[in-house]
């Protein structure tokens, strides 16, 4: 059989390029900021639009971090298949048209979101040149996440006035910061061998995982606080229950130090916590309803 007949589709390769699945950390902060802003479903314009920009600012943040770091990733063992999946000249095309169209929807939604857009994509692809020169570029991941909520938000109310979108928003700051310092335990040698900043190579992997439980407690603070703000309930409040369980055993599986367990404390549990709160929000709205 032909090699080129076996090769998956551009779309599936573009698809690991980017780590799609990882869509289901920001994008269910971004509906629930979304369905508590508008008190319920908001115009099938609007929940249209926001979809297509919160998945067209992540292809761009994506693509734009593979390129900046495309000749580290060839060195790092655990990365170093990433630059055959698609060409460079592939990658910056996505990134164009992803950004180009991120903007473009929020254009659609309403005049804040537009003029806010080159701060979004500013803070999206900033994020992937911190690791240059701040042992803290971790923070700076939960600061691009934390737009999604932001931006949901805007598009809904057209203003940042109201207080909850900062609570959610820095809720999923912090808890981005603290499972992004146990994923980057798993980097913690190449980062020192390669002059690359990271917390656990500047500061060492037990104090990056002691400091992950503490971001991940506050995280957890800022979602409740952020149920009672927006006077969700009971669906909420169990959401946040399994969230707290599962942010326990996140921390159960990191100590072990095993890569494998690391790799599933990141994506499966993380991927809990996002769409169990989703979940709660959806339940709760539609009991209100």
């Amino acid at each position: 059989m032909n090699a080129a007949a076996t090769q998956p589709s551009f779309l599936t390769r573009l698809g690991s390029f980017i780590r799609f699945s990882h869509t289901v950390f920001a994008l269910p902060f971004a509906l629930i900021a979304m369905f508590v802003a508008a008190r319920g479903m908001p115009k099938a314009a609007v929940f249209g639009w926001i979809l297509v920009c919160a998945v067209a600012a992540r292809t761009l943040a994506m693509c734009f971090n593979r390129l900046m770091d495309w000749e580290i990733d060839k060195l790092n063992p655990r990365t170093e298949g990433r630059h055959r999946l698609v060409s460079k000249t592939q990658a910056w095309t996505v990134l164009f048209l992803s950004g180009a169209l991120a903007v473009w929807a929020s254009h659609q939604l309403n005049a804040l979101c537009f003029a806010l857009s080159p701060l979004m994509v500013l803070i999206l692809c900033f994020y992937s040149l911190t690791k240059r020169f701040t042992s803290f570029s971790h923070l700076f991941l939960g600061l691009a996440l934390s737009v999604a909520p932001m931006g949901a938000w805007a598009a809904v109310r057209a203003t940042l006035l109201d207080f909850q979108p900062y609570i959610l928003a820095t809720s999923v700051l912090l808890w981005t910061f603290g499972f992004d310092l146990i994923y980057s335990t798993l980097d913690t040698e190449f980062d020192r061998a390669n002059g690359l900043f990271s917390f656990p190579a500047r500061f060492g992997v037990p104090a990056a995982l002691r400091t992950a439980k503490l971001l991940h407690c506050a995280a957890a603070l800022g979602f409740l606080s952020f149920g009672w703000m927006a006077q969700l309930g009971a669906g909420y409040a169990v959401g946040c229950a399994l969230t707290l369980i599962g942010l326990f055993w996140e921390h159960r599986l990191a100590s072990t130090l095993e890569p494998a367990r690391i790799n599933q404390a990141f994506f499966q549990i993380n991927a809990l916590v996002s769409l169990t709160l989703l979940g709660g929000t959806l339940f709760d709205i539609a009991r209100r309803a």
